[in-house]
């Protein structure tokens, strides 16, 4: 990839393949997953194969996919080079969903921007996947720093231009760039180091502030989640292993090079849940181990902005792959995790102020019809605190970690939480769960307590069940 900073920056991807056809039959078309076009602003999309332009179309079954008619069979054995060429422009006004790049600095998620081979079709169909090691070359004007996906194996300058080599691996999955003339601090401890890249220097204490509030919030995910997910190869697959008990691995934070577009869209609902819904929070995971966040509520404040989406990075970000997508109550496991986050940062009361908002969400008499979206999702966020309640915040943790551990890689469900916890507290947990998902509204024990304003705020209630 090439990164030009003319005006207005745009990125230019080529991608080289060299295929071989090891299945049992000829193809005659393939199927490719280009840039998403809702982040992405693509132009000069050009593929050839062998030399020899290829026409594209949207996939019948699929339109996300692209779907290319070769010009003659690929016979079993076959090898051919497939080459794709395309630029990701810089949006223009009123494109704001489009991820931007400033002239000084740039990032490309993991996920989403590299072109993908998919896999053919058939029941024992495989292919698509990346070679067990490839070469991700960037190019990138003098004076930028860069952080990416893989290994540095090689960098060099040629005039204007340094051009980095990157080892990439099947532990890394998802290819991803950060570049820029950063400011760049290295904050944390000696067993947490943490890279801050900002766009201009900033004060030394605010600098220690951050780091301080960063490192509580950590440690607080830490103690309710265990370690921050790591990425492992696949099954099957040698690779490096993150051994128990050695250093935290690295964290780099960056700051967005464009605000529009730089966050992909979220669940409004957080924000009163989190009780920030007038305030600048914008943070958000663009690999498992590096965040882009917007400054603009202040140096200070980033511990806070960045909660949200470090809690990703605890609780399975690039692994498991429902993480976004979990159906109640674990649709708001990602919402409770940035209110911990909030706990480390703000003390023990803003836990009950933080429930009193969700409550507030969820109607006291609701009707016997089904609930709406946003007392669904609010209730589903206090579950999590009656867990705690229940079976008190230490077997909370147990249960949460031995999940974790147990499905890292392969994603988790409710009967994965279940399991959990009866293994951790001995007792009907499914029980517990339908007292709480399987009726309207919250139980009136639970809302009892934290209404009660007078109520003793670290007092624990063990909710009864059927």
């Amino acid at each position: 990839m090439h990164f030009d900073s003319g005006l207005p920056p745009h990125i230019s991807i080529k991608s080289s393949y060299e295929l071989t056809n090891n299945g049992t039959r000829p193809l005659s078309e393939l199927e490719l997953r280009l840039p998403g076009k809702r982040r992405f602003k693509t132009s000069n999309v050009e593929l050839t194969w062998d030399g020899q332009t290829l026409n594209t179309e949207p996939s019948p079954d699929y339109p996300r996919n692209t779907l290319v008619k070769l010009p003659q069979p690929w016979t079993v054995s076959g090898r051919h080079s497939l080459h794709i060429a395309l630029n990701l422009e810089t949006p223009g006004p009123g494109e704001s969903s489009f991820l931007g790049f400033a002239s000084d600095a740039f990032f490309l998620p993991a996920q989403g921007w590299a072109p993908e081979l998919l896999p053919a079709e058939g029941i024992f169909a495989t292919g698509g996947a990346p070679p067990d090691k490839w070469n991700l070359i960037v190019h990138v004007p003098n004076g930028f720093v860069v952080h990416t996906s893989g290994d540095k194996i090689k960098t060099s300058r040629h005039g204007e231009e340094t051009t980095i080599h990157a080892r990439q691996r099947i532990v890394d999955i998802y290819p991803y760039v950060i570049a820029g003339r950063y400011v760049t601090n290295q904050i944390g401890s000696g067993r947490q180091k943490i890279y801050l890249w900002t766009r201009k220097q900033e004060d030394p204490g605010d600098i220690r502030t951050v780091s301080d509030s960063l490192l509580k919030t950590l440690a607080n995910y830490n103690l309710v989640f265990g370690p921050r997910s790591v990425a492992e190869p696949p099954a099957g697959f040698l690779g490096r292993r993150h051994k128990p008990g050695q250093n935290s691995l690295p964290l780099w934070l960056a700051e967005c090079p464009v605000i529009p577009g730089c966050f992909t869209e979220r669940n409004p609902l957080n924000a009163q849940l989190l009780g920030t819904k007038d305030q600048g929070r914008s943070g958000e995971m663009i690999s498992l181990d590096s965040a882009v966040i917007d400054p603009g509520p202040g140096l200070k404040k980033m511990a806070l902005a960045t909660a949200p989406a470090l809690a990703a990075s605890w609780l399975g970000y690039g692994q498991n792959p429902g993480f976004f997508e979990q159906a109640p109550p674990l649709s708001a496991f990602p919402a409770f995790a940035a209110a911990v986050g909030d706990e480390a940062l703000n003390g023990a009361t803003e836990r009950t102020e933080t429930i009193r908002r969700a409550l507030a969400l969820v109607p006291k008499n609701p009707p016997s019809a089904k609930e709406n979206d946003a007392a669904l999702y609010a209730k589903s966020f206090l579950f999590f605190y009656a867990l705690q309640d229940r079976y008190s915040p230490e077997t909370f943790r147990k249960a949460v970690r031995h999940m974790l551990d147990a499905r890292r890689n392969s994603g988790f469900n409710l009967d994965d939480l279940i399991a959990a916890f009866d293994q951790e507290a001995h007792g009907n947990t499914a029980a517990f769960v339908r007292l709480w998902m399987k009726h309207p509204g919250v139980p009136q024990d639970f809302r009892a307590k934290y209404e009660n304003t007078s109520a003793d705020k670290n007092t624990s209630l063990k909710e009864s069940t059927p």
